[in-house]
């Protein structure tokens, strides 16, 4: 294992502590816990935005703390759900009086622990509503979770809903825009090499030189297919058309689309998919309203990419394009 780091059981807690210090303006470390939070939280009036899951998804979920995204995110071990003592200093860090919102990652151990905080905030007297992203079409179950797995498309999620709440919307209204994009977004993706744990010190799983891992999760877990590696254009299509069979994009609406580094794919690379998701698109009538390339949530040192594709309507477009300061959002 080649990592530049310290101790591998203390990684979180070094990264969490360096990005406080890149961004000292605009995050602050809530006191003995890994929950990152905007520097002007909590903000009174306003709904809080609360996300986080296991670290090893960088930029996701820290890297989205900003004005007009998350005002929360807590930090995980790696690959690792955060517990739900965690997750209720998050929701109660960011409590300004008008409820708080979570966007929550369709893992088990998300899912649950989110789920246990939530009731724990209520019974201190703070309303907290949540939605669960599953935007990946690849796999119905899986090793981590019960349905689809939720990935890149809940990036998607934080910058609309932190919107939606940034722009004074009421707690059920946030949910209600939450909703919207999960029922709108889709996701697939693939890997050509695998990750290392920092703790367990060896991959994942592993890949041939001539292989790849069609539908991959961002833990490493299984797709659909594993079979001799093809150029970009195959992939790209492969991707694509798996996430066009799943939801009606043809209808007239325009789409988001986001080509997602899984942490060692160039950039170069996910510019080459991307040109032909464009064509692909084109040549379907669907209009690519915004489109967004690079890391916007990875699995450590994976290469591989994942096509996110999101139908706008005219509210989903303001709250696309509305401003957001968080120090990792590419738009």
């Amino acid at each position: 294992m080649k990592k530049i780091i310290n101790d591998p059981n203390q990684v979180v807690q070094d990264m969490v502590q360096g990005m406080v210090a890149a961004y000292p303006e605009a995050l602050k470390q809530v006191p003995e816990t890994m929950v990152l939070a905007r520097k002007d939280s909590p903000v009174q009036g306003k709904v809080g935005v609360v996300s986080g899951g296991g670290s090893g998804h960088e930029p996701a979920h820290a890297g989205y703390v900003g004005k007009g995204m998350l005002d929360a995110a807590v930090a995980g071990e790696v690959f690792t759900s955060p517990t739900p003592d965690q997750v209720l200093e998050a929701i109660k860090a960011v409590d300004g009086g008008s409820g708080v919102f979570l966007v929550i990652k369709n893992y088990t151990g998300d899912v649950l622990n989110f789920e246990m905080a939530a009731e724990l905030a209520e019974a201190e007297g703070i309303d907290v509503q949540y939605v669960v992203v599953n935007d990946d079409v690849a796999v119905e179950d899986s090793s981590f979770t019960t349905g689809r797995r939720g990935i890149a498309g809940t990036v998607f999620v934080h910058k609309i809903t932190g919107a939606k709440a940034e722009s004074g919307g009421s707690l059920a209204e946030v949910k209600q825009v939450g909703e919207k994009v999960v029922a709108n977004v889709r996701s697939m993706g693939m890997a050509l090499k695998p990750c290392t744990v920092p703790a367990a010190g060896s991959p994942s799983f592993e890949l041939k030189d001539d292989e790849m891992e069609i539908g991959i999760g961002i833990h490493g877990e299984p797709g659909i297919e594993r079979k001799e590696i093809a150029s970009a254009d195959q992939i790209a299509e492969e991707l694509t058309a798996k996430v066009l069979q799943d939801l009606d994009y043809t209808t007239g609406e325009d789409v988001a689309v986001m080509i997602n580094g899984l942490g060692s794919t160039p950039e170069m690379e996910l510019y080459i998919v991307n040109k032909r998701v464009q064509e692909i698109l084109k040549e379907k009538g669907i209009t690519v309203y915004k489109t967004f390339v690079g890391e916007y949530m990875t699995a450590l040192e994976m290469t591989g990419c994942s096509v996110t594709l999101l139908k706008l309507d005219d509210e989903l477009k303001t709250l696309l394009d509305a401003d957001s300061d968080a120090p990792a959002f590419r738009s």
